[in-house]
């Protein structure tokens, strides 16, 4: 690549040591931050992240670093942490960057308490940069294993999405770019609760009929929340949408999925949970779109269902049937569609 640029990404995980390498691979200097000293030494060492992402050869421009230094000179940085902490560690980071610097959210998730996107976040965080969001099809292990996927990213700021877009776009990792921040980073935080659902279900047996259902009612109450707090329903209809939800309910990479399939292997949730090993956004999600559910009087009878499953301990089979006896609305639901501007179709052709 002929514009060689300097790279942040904050987070030792899988996915964002997948954007990291991608990066490096097409000829950035990259530096990617996590808190164990002891990770970054063995990533620098073995050129691989065993822990998260084992069996991908990290390319010699990615550099591990367990300090902010380089952020003062980075052009774009992926934010790459769990929702928990993910304003804990902004605010470690702010006194470091700098105005006109491109701030990336990937954390597929919703604040505690207060229900902030991290997109908002990072704006309240770092005012003076720009920032967006990236959400899709992305499981970070078929990343590494260079399996071709697409992704959305999402920013009010056209060279933000074009920054990234030529950052990231390779042969086996394609980017397109709209404008609709809160419907991206909705339908990664939504996703997550159903691809818990559908463990669940694979983990009892139940067949493609019932899935299909699922996904598809799923999808349904995902857009219709969304488009209640402002988001366009048609990206539901795209890769942050339906591309993500369809890949993280159909797939045991999911780590949601694993979650919801444990549990319904008859595990409790902590179980589940330390069983993993990993950060599952959804099982937070739950809780949090469910209350904000409430408060905004939206119909989630998927979110309520799961919510008595995994908080309540009301079994699988009575929560069903419950959920079968209720009133049939109609089939599709995307109240306030429309269809996108020619500026939010900047997919790379």
């Amino acid at each position: 690549m002929s514009d060689s640029l300097q790279i942040s990404v904050l987070g030792g995980g899988s996915f964002g040591t997948a954007l990291a390498n991608i990066a490096a691979g097409n000829g950035h200097r990259v530096y990617q931050w996590m808190r164990n000293p002891q990770q970054a030494e063995e990533m620098a060492l073995s050129r691989e992240n065993r822990r998260y992402l084992p069996g991908t050869e990290l390319h010699g421009n990615l550099h591990p670093v367990t300090d902010f230094e380089s952020l003062a000179s980075a052009d774009v940085i992926f934010v790459s942490i769990p929702s928990k902490h993910f304003r804990d560690v902004m605010g470690q980071v702010k006194p470091w960057l700098q105005a006109g610097q491109m701030l990336v959210s990937t954390t597929k998730g919703v604040e505690a308490g207060s229900f902030k996107l991290m997109s908002q976040v990072l704006s309240e965080e770092a005012p003076q940069c720009l920032v967006g969001a990236l959400s899709g099809p992305n499981l970070a292990k078929e990343i590494g294993a260079r399996q071709l996927t697409a992704t959305v990213i999402a920013s009010r700021s056209p060279e933000l999405c074009s920054r990234v877009q030529a950052v990231l776009h390779c042969d086996y990792f394609r980017v397109y770019a709209g404008a609709d921040v809160e419907g991206v980073e909705l339908g990664g935080a939504l996703k997550n609760i159903y691809a818990i659902a559908a463990g669940m279900c694979a983990a009892m047996g139940m067949g493609e009929n019932t899935r299909s259902m699922l996904i598809t009612r799923s999808l349904a109450e995902m857009s219709r929340f969304a488009v209640a707090q402002g988001a366009d329903a048609m990206t539901f209809l795209g890769l942050a949408g339906v591309g993500d939800l369809i890949a993280t309910c159909m797939s045991p990479l999911s780590r949601n999925y694993r979650v919801g399939y444990a549990l319904g292997e008859g595990k409790t949730l902590d179980e589940a949970v330390g069983q993993l090993g990993e950060v599952a956004e959804g099982v937070n999600s739950i809780r949090y779109i469910k209350a904000q559910a409430e408060t905004a009087g939206i119909p989630m009878p998927l979110v309520n269902a799961l919510y008595a499953v995994v908080f309540e301990g009301q079994s699988v089979a009575s929560v069903v049937r419950n959920l079968m006896l209720r009133e049939q609305a109609t089939d599709v639901e995307f109240e306030g569609a429309s269809a996108p501007s020619a500026s939010e179709d900047q997919g790379l052709r």
